[in-house]
């Protein structure tokens, strides 16, 4: 393999992902994140981990069907016979979506990095919306500038939920693929664009929780963790879907909201009024849209 203080740009090859990639790439990414998360973790914050087995296991079946559904979206970096960088992006109908993108640690600030999303941005032509989540590192944040993307800054809410702050909840139910059809057209409001078959792999890994009432429509999908993705058509239908999400997490268990833009203040008194605290977490990027609200968005489905 190349060594990195022997590098030469044109030692550089993008190609496109395979199957056999999947694991490789699952824990490049892992490493690069934990790396990256301690670099920008303030003072004081304990050390970020990897991905356990069962979630490493789930971003491999995730990544899967974007090999699957978006081929030409999904490359990877290699230097001589190691792959050293990788990104997955979709389109859904005209809405080009960046899933992961991440450079091996050694290889960060040598354009790696521009060379995969200079590709991946190839499977957005024709595109008239894109949508990407980023993190507070400003080299990433300068770079998806540089495309053209507009940066929102985003907020986490974390902690403990206090069970006293939460309130009677109504009008909610399980998700059923039968609502799929009515929360593909609140997504194209709010995002420019349904999931279509990506609620099948949500619904496989998450609980679906909805509100189908004459007051409002909204979903949220979520796991012991917390929220992993909510949508509504108003404020009111939306925090109290956020609501039903964090009362299910188990008791004393710590909880994350994460992905609120400044556009979802509703996200913001919901979560203080449960008693969790707030920081800064990177940038919503988009491209012909405004930041979608009431929404949280996933963090690589977008």
């Amino acid at each position: 393999m190349t060594s990195v203080a022997a590098f030469d740009p044109q030692d550089l090859r993008i190609r496109p992902m395979h199957a056999d990639d999947l694991r490789l790439v699952e824990r490049l990414s892992s490493s690069a994140f934990v790396d990256l998360e301690a670099r920008l973790a303030p003072a004081g914050q304990e050390a970020p981990s990897g991905r356990s087995v069962q979630a490493a296991q789930i971003w491999i079946a995730r990544t899967a069907r974007f090999l699957d559904s978006d081929p030409g979206g999904c490359w990877v970096a290699e230097v001589g016979d190691a792959v050293v960088g990788f990104a997955t992006s979709f389109r859904r109908e005209t809405t080009w979506f960046l899933a992961t993108y991440a450079v091996a640690t050694p290889w960060q600030g040598r354009g790696v990095g521009k060379a995969l999303l200079d590709a991946a941005l190839q499977h957005s032509r024709g595109c008239v919306r894109g949508m990407l989540s980023a993190s507070s590192d400003p080299r990433a944040a300068r770079r998806y500038k540089l495309a053209g993307f507009d940066l929102h800054p985003q907020m986490t809410l974390s902690g403990t939920v206090d069970r006293t702050a939460v309130p009677e909840l109504r009008n909610l139910r399980d998700g059923t693929p039968g609502d799929q059809e009515w929360m593909d057209s609140l997504d194209r409001g709010n995002r420019g664009a349904g999931r279509g078959r990506d609620h099948e792999f949500l619904r496989s890994v998450h609980r679906l929780r909805v509100i189908d009432h004459r007051t409002g429509r909204g979903y949220a999908y979520s796991n012991l963790d917390g929220v992993q993705l909510l949508a509504a058509d108003n404020r009111r239908t939306a925090a109290r879907l956020l609501w039903d999400a964090l009362a299910a997490v188990p008791p004393g268990r710590s909880t994350r909201v994460a992905h609120v833009t400044g556009a979802n203040q509703w996200a913001l008194e919901t979560g203080m009024e449960a008693g969790l605290s707030v920081r800064l977490d990177g940038f919503l990027g988009l491209r012909g849209l405004k930041p979608p609200a009431p929404y949280l968005h996933h963090g690589a489905l977008l």
